[in-house]
């Protein structure tokens, strides 16, 4: 039996992406790396295989085209899958009413369908094999609503529940889901969502992206469900069961503006 094992990752060009990717091509995994940015990608590539000896297969999609997730997985073949981290994602910061719903649909497209549908075509083949693990990128925005970026916390609660739910139905399959639902962390990610803010970065409660990684790459392959890193932010994720949700809504947007406004 070939003892090599194929991890696919989504958003693998930058940030937490390619920290996850360094970290499974130190344990031998052969990696499967998707991203738009092409030469990102490229260079990703490049920096694993200077202190890494492993196989990597570059795709370049935009995932967040209707059905990209079937094209994935003709690409794939016959490629056995161990491991999925759906990585890839962005936000989009500004009051819904004034936002642009092109950008929105495409992020919705990313977070949701893309994801749902690429488990929903590998996962069949690890119930059979008895193995495999997967690790969605959530956030801590998925623990309440998010005012100025109502859409990003909604598909980011969705993946919460989500891989709540499926980690339960696998239980006794070998197969395990875990979340990982950082706070802020220092990537590309942030260059996009704080376009809205006046010095273009968001500070509050930031995270080193190495750290995040390390943390949730743990947390999967202990097959814990939900993976929340920092003292502070497991506070945060507890604080809306102490409040009402009203009172959490306020906060977060009292939150939202002084980013804005910094």
């Amino acid at each position: 039996m070939n003892s090599i094992k194929t991890a696919l990752v989504t958003g693998a060009a930058s940030g937490l992406g390619f920290e996850l990717s360094l970290l499974l091509a130190k344990d031998m995994y052969h990696l499967i790396l998707i991203d738009i940015d092409s030469e990102k990608l490229e260079q990703a590539k490049q920096t694993i295989l200077k202190t890494h000896q492993t196989k990597i297969t570059l795709m370049v999609k935009d995932l967040s085209l209707v059905n990209i997730s079937q094209e994935i997985y003709y690409d794939i073949g016959n490629t056995v899958i161990d491991v999925i981290i759906n990585n890839a994602g962005f936000g989009l910061f500004g009051t819904f009413y004034d936002t642009d719903w092109e950008r929105e649909s495409k992020m919705l497209h990313l977070h949701i369908l893309t994801t749902t549908h690429l488990i929903k075509l590998i996962l069949p083949d690890m119930v059979k094999r008895g193995s495999g693990k997967i690790l969605n990128l959530s956030s801590l925005a998925a623990f309440q609503p998010g005012p100025l970026m109502a859409l990003y916390y909604a598909s980011k609660a969705y993946l919460l529940s989500f891989s709540q739910a499926i980690a339960n139905e696998l239980k006794g399959t070998g197969v395990t889901v875990t979340v990982l639902c950082p706070g802020p962390t220092k990537t590309a990610f942030q260059d996009v969502v704080s376009e809205g803010c006046s010095d273009n970065k968001i500070k509050f409660n930031m995270s080193c992206p190495k750290e995040v990684a390390a943390y949730g790459y743990k947390a999967m392959n202990k097959g814990r469900v939900v993976a929340i890193p920092g003292l502070f932010n497991k506070f945060l994720s507890i604080l809306p069961r102490m409040l009402t949700r009203n009172r959490a809504t306020k906060i977060v947007r009292q939150i939202q503006d002084k980013n804005r406004d910094s």
